[in-house]
């Protein structure tokens, strides 16, 4: 009869007792670890940038991963990147620089060479700027240029596009192309750019 009572006051205890214990079956949260920066990947859109001797730069590094900031540092001659990679100054010296540019993420940081070609002062202007057309056919021309350094491609930027005629379009590489729906005059700015070295011109398009 004791033993009896004694087991059932150890099963009273036990039942007690449970409450208390916290259960080890609980599932677990697994811990994301964030790797913001690739480091068999590449930091940056384009790495290799064309300048010209003592023309002011502006342009940027583009990163391919969002959120992401660089340590100041100059690369040339008179050229350095801020923060937010800016591209500022004005090159004083040609020739091929070949920078190191730290890309962070947070506490991670990596290496990225940046290449800049900075090339010599080498005049240029416009090879063709006037186009004439008809309405209904098909136009075809290039801007063009004539000078500049050689091996260099320029690139051609329409300022305003309200200005062009109804289809009418000058690509980034100078070509104007399409079919005028109408005839009239129009002035379309364009900026034109070899190697940094940048100037706003007029492309006049005559379609009757």
């Amino acid at each position: 009869m004791r033993q009896r009572w004694v087991l059932l006051l150890a099963g009273l205890a036990v039942c007690a007792l449970s409450p208390a214990v916290p259960a080890i079956t609980l599932p677990m949260t697994p811990m994301a670890r964030q790797t913001p920066l690739d480091p068999a990947g590449e930091s940056l859109v384009e790495d290799t940038f064309y300048l010209t001797e003592g023309i002011e730069v502006s342009q940027w590094l583009l990163p391919t991963t969002k959120g992401v900031r660089f340590r100041p540092a100059y690369l040339a001659v008179g050229v350095k990147v801020d923060e937010s990679g800016h591209l500022t100054g004005r090159p004083q010296r040609s020739g091929t620089y070949v920078a190191p540019v730290q890309v962070c993420a947070g506490q991670a940081c990596r290496v990225q060479d940046l290449t800049l070609v900075v090339l010599g002062n080498v005049p240029w202007e416009p090879r063709e700027l006037t186009f004439p057309g008809k309405a209904g056919t098909a136009l075809k021309g290039e801007i063009g240029i004539n000078g500049g350094p050689t091996g260099v491609v320029p690139t051609f930027t329409v300022t305003d596009f309200d200005k062009l005629p109804e289809g009418v379009s000058i690509g980034p590489d100078g070509q104007v192309g399409g079919v005028p729906e109408k005839p009239g005059i129009s002035e379309v700015p364009v900026r034109i750019c070899v190697a940094g070295n940048c100037a706003g011109v007029v492309v006049r398009l005559i379609i009757v």
